[in-house]
């Protein structure tokens, strides 16, 4: 079978090609996928080429798949797989599958597994370690913001608080307590801001802070203050850059005691620093952003890891647990992170949305990989509707929704988008 796919040969070195799969034999299972979500971890790994962690030396003569956000349909299975999946599930996948403490992940290290395809063949690690998850809707971009989400969750889980004399860690946010969520109207921090209000453990205060008034009105409201309170959260939303003082007037919100727990959302100095500033007695501090500097460092208060008993941590993606909570509470309508999207775009734009993603305005970018489609800002539907009665509809569907990218606006566009020419081999 055919797939046409972006394969990464080496550093800014992505091209779109139709290619044949192998056969998937007694052992394998194969996946029509359907949307990928583009993760900022995808452009590092084009960026760096072969000199990331988890992209093979060998990229040059056998490309990898880029894309690892994704959700499809199995269309084969293998025989010594048939008792546990069949053709037609919906499946998300947990590319993180760590077997026998293997890097190897879709979308890095695959030649015939990452999300920016038509068709992939599903590894035999992700089948043995039980990473490709099942996943009960039609309406697939969910899926495809488990993998993110999961590592949101796996963020709040990995928070622990201590108590005098004892070496106990207690496991995750403060129930009840304050949370401050810094630099976090961008897509993460805003499914952190709903994972906070929606998930089991709730904080009784919780502070988001940016410097972008735009961004702030957004976020304040898809999660209003209303809300929050009729959760028993109080939410407040703070432009730190308009303060004189934001450390102390991020502290006096939590009346002067400083916060329980910290999460910062930007590989920035000083935010890193502020967050470790705001923090108060047994606080935790888990820097959620990986940075592209390797040699990135922030000035910590090493008096107050002694003697306040501060926590620092950093977590680099949720495991299949937090992934499967992720698909829970999607289906179950607790959670809707659909904020996080702010652009839809068709296979055909995928490599060079990529490449470019930090210059690309906006959350993150979702590509239906059957369709051939230039990357749209969901703010512009209305502005192509004009002339495109596609994106009229589109515009119509979303603002149902609060300007959010929906079930109903995905079903239409796969009806009605046009498909990409699986015979063409086109390079980036």
């Amino acid at each position: 079978m055919k797939t046409t796919a972006v394969r990464l040969y080496g550093a800014m070195d992505l091209r779109m090609e139709t290619f044949e799969l192998p056969e998937i034999g007694h052992d394998g299972v194969r996946v029509e996928v359907v949307s990928d979500s583009i993760c900022m971890s995808s452009y590092k790994a084009a960026v760096q080429g072969t000199a990331h962690k988890r992209v093979p030396k060998d990229a040059a003569e056998h490309p990898v798949i880029i894309g690892h956000e994704f959700c499809g349909k199995i269309i084969e299975v293998g025989k010594n797989w048939q008792a546990k999946y069949r053709a037609g599930e919906h499946v998300a996948i947990q590319p993180a599958h760590f077997y026998q403490g293997s890097l190897l992940a879709p979308g890095y290290s695959y030649q015939f597994c990452g999300g920016a395809a038509t068709v992939v063949n599903i590894p035999i690690e992700i089948l043995k370690m039980d990473c490709l998850l099942p996943y009960a809707s039609d309406t697939f971009f969910y899926g495809s913001l488990a993998e993110p989400m999961s590592c949101i969750i796996g963020t709040f889980h990995g928070m622990y608080h201590t108590s005098l004399g004892s070496y106990e860690h207690r496991m995750g946010i403060v129930e009840g307590g304050k949370l401050a969520l810094l630099a976090s109207v961008g897509p993460m921090g805003l499914g952190a801001i709903d994972y906070a209000l929606h998930g089991e453990r709730k904080p009784g205060l919780l502070v988001v802070t940016d410097i972008d008034d735009q961004r702030l009105a957004r976020a304040k409201s898809i999660y209003t203050v209303e809300h929050a309170k009729s959760l028993g959260v109080e939410l407040v939303y703070v432009n730190t850059a308009k303060l004189e003082d934001p450390v102390a007037a991020l502290k006096a919100l939590t009346g002067g005691t400083g916060f329980d727990d910290a999460i910062c959302f930007a590989p920035v100095k000083p935010v890193v620093e502020q967050a470790d500033s705001i923090l108060g007695f047994d606080g935790c501090l888990s820097f959620f952003a990986g940075p592209t500097n390797t040699a990135f460092k922030a000035e910590v208060n090493f008096y107050d890891v002694h003697y306040s008993s501060h926590h620092i941590l950093g977590t680099t993606g949720g495991n299949t647990d937090d992934m499967r909570e992720a698909i829970s509470l999607m289906t179950a309508g607790k959670i809707n992170p659909a904020a996080m999207i702010t652009h839809i775009g068709g296979h055909n734009s995928a490599a060079e949305t990529t490449l470019n993603l930090p210059n690309i305005p906006g959350g993150k970018k979702l590509i239906y990989t059957h369709l051939d489609m230039p990357l749209t800002a969901i703010a512009d539907f209305a502005e192509r509707g004009k002339t495109e009665p596609m994106f009229a509809e589109l515009d119509r569907i979303v603002k149902g929704y609060n300007g959010l990218w929906c079930g109903e606006a995905e079903a239409f566009l796969l009806q009605f988008a046009k498909r990409i020419d699986r015979t063409r081999s086109q390079e980036k």
